[in-house]
């Protein structure tokens, strides 16, 4: 439970507020509280319609890490969209928020508009309602009939969102979480931004680069959403996104065929690559027993999506799927069924948020829902894995979305800032291609490319010390990496003891 305080807010005159909109309310302040070691919270409220701002307000949950020497403050965005940040931040480890920029900023996050602790997207009554509504056979469908269950589902979904989530939709694109996010920084006394935006915020940091470029002194951009797919719909999106998903799949198989039985307990039994391949073609004919999942249950191909999914991007989490994918591959789907159960719940209840902030960003659907058999079948062609998983959560709910976003921001992705952005590249990131990276830093006015030649999603889920220390200069002492840099990992997938070298 946050301990927090609402922000009293005074009214000023003239064109303060982000955007340059007039009759903005400005805060004097941020009145935090403490909830944590070295950690504060607060409540801040913020106007419903930026272009209305002495109108509604809604309410921002907003949490702070106190360093001991401050130049300034960090905003931090760790994706999503959803991911809340006030819980994040407080998970996090004293020693990784005091190593971030060494210690020079206080690291600041919030839970955006729509989502977490914030006023956000309701779509059930509470947790019970929502689990009834799903079912316990929830899964990624794989066949017509299941296709067409699951099709009528996200139709019910979406009008339960509408219903009780109200205006609030029509106010929570990027560009309004861009125009908190400068009020935040005002409010924290900061007369530019320093910003790190991992996954979908690197899509926010584009947005408020490009909106605000003037206002922008560092940000770095990891794990590089392209904004052009990101805004022309959720089909674009998506076919961006898991462009790269089954290549990165292809990696883990042969690191770990390379890594040998003794590492990956895939290894020793000839081929993985045709090992895993054998499974698949036997989960697509029909689920496997999973004895030991509680209640018993049987894996499907759905569930095996989902799992794969959920761990591909964190290559610490590739012996786990490795041991399970071979217990599969014996016959037993018990260790993937039982880690498909216990994330279902939050993937469900992400859906909530994840869903409406997908949406809000895009034009409504021209096609709808019937178009399903096409558009899953091109987004299966494009990544078999990771395709059906983004075409089922993200595309099918979005063809019924019926809410028009009142101000979302669809470029130009062009503006120069002062000193140049930070565009991390990682070569083989299954959700956000390397591509994206080099397409975002020639859009860009003024931003520079750090290729760092690692796995997963996001730099942080594959520690480098190279791109840590690249990322800290150039915070606190704005020395941007050389056009050209390039950075290798401190331990390969598959190492002992992988993940824990990064500081």
């Amino acid at each position: 439970m946050l301990v927090c305080v609402s922000v009293g807010m005074a009214r000023v005159g003239g064109s303060s507020s982000p955007g340059g909109r007039d009759g903005a309310r400005v805060a004097k302040g941020i009145d935090w509280r403490s909830c944590g070691v070295r950690l504060q919270c607060a409540r801040v409220r913020v106007p419903l319609d930026w272009a209305h701002p002495g109108g509604s307000t809604i309410s921002l949950a907003v949490v702070r890490f106190v360093v001991r020497r401050p130049i300034g403050s960090l905003f931090v965005n760790f994706g999503g969209p959803g991911v809340p940040g006030v819980a994040t931040l407080r998970a996090a480890p004293v020693s990784q928020l005091d190593a971030l920029s060494q210690g020079r900023f206080d690291v600041v996050s919030w839970d955006p508009r729509g989502t977490g602790d914030s006023t956000h997207v309701r779509c059930f009554a509470n947790e019970r309602s929502q689990e009834r509504f799903w079912g316990i056979d929830w899964s990624v469908p794989t066949t017509t009939s299941a296709s067409r269950r699951y099709l009528n589902k996200t139709i019910a979904f979406v009008k339960r969102c509408v219903a009780l989530t109200g205006r609030l939709l029509a106010h929570d694109s990027t560009a309004d979480s861009a125009r908190d996010l400068d009020y935040l920084r005002r409010l924290v006394g900061d007369r530019k931004l320093n910003y790190l935006g991992l996954s979908y915020g690197t899509f926010l940091g584009q947005t408020y680069a490009n909106m605000f470029p003037e206002r922008v002194r560092a940000v770095v951009l990891d794990g590089v959403v392209d904004p052009i797919a990101f805004t022309t719909s959720t089909e674009a999106q998506i076919v961006n996104g898991v462009s790269d998903s089954d290549l990165v799949f292809a990696k883990f198989l042969s690191l770990c065929h390379r890594a040998g039985p003794a590492r990956c307990a895939l290894a020793g039994h000839g081929p993985v690559a045709a090992r895993v391949s054998r499974l698949l073609a036997r989960l697509r004919r029909g689920p496997i027993p999973a004895p030991s999942a509680a209640p018993p249950r049987r894996l499907s191909y759905g569930d095996l999506l989902i799992d794969v999914f959920a761990q591909l991007g964190s290559p610490a989490e590739w012996p786990h799927l490795a041991s399970g994918l071979e217990q599969a591959a014996q016959g037993d789907g018990s260790s993937l069924e039982r880690a498909f159960q216990r994330q279902r719940p939050a993937y469900q209840s992400s859906l909530n948020s994840a869903v409406a902030l997908q949406c809000a960003d895009k034009p409504l659907s021209r096609q709808g829902p019937s178009a399903w058999p096409t558009i899953i079948a091109r987004l299966s062609r494009i990544s078999q894995l990771e395709g059906p998983v983004n075409g089922w959560w993200l595309w099918a709910p979005c063809a019924s979305w019926p809410v028009a976003t009142n101000d979302r921001y669809t470029g130009p992705w062009t503006a120069s800032t002062l000193h140049p952005i930070v565009v991390v590249g990682i070569r083989f990131d299954p959700q956000t291609p390397y591509a994206n990276a080099r397409r975002v830093t020639r859009l860009l006015g003024n931003a520079v490319l750090l290729t760092y030649d690692g796995y997963g999603h996001t730099s942080e889920n594959d520690p480098s010390t190279c791109v840590e220390r690249a990322i800290n200069r150039y915070l606190v002492a704005l020395v941007a990496p050389r056009p050209g840099s390039a950075c290798q990992a401190n331990q390969q997938p598959f190492d002992p003891g992988f993940g824990a070298g990064g500081s």
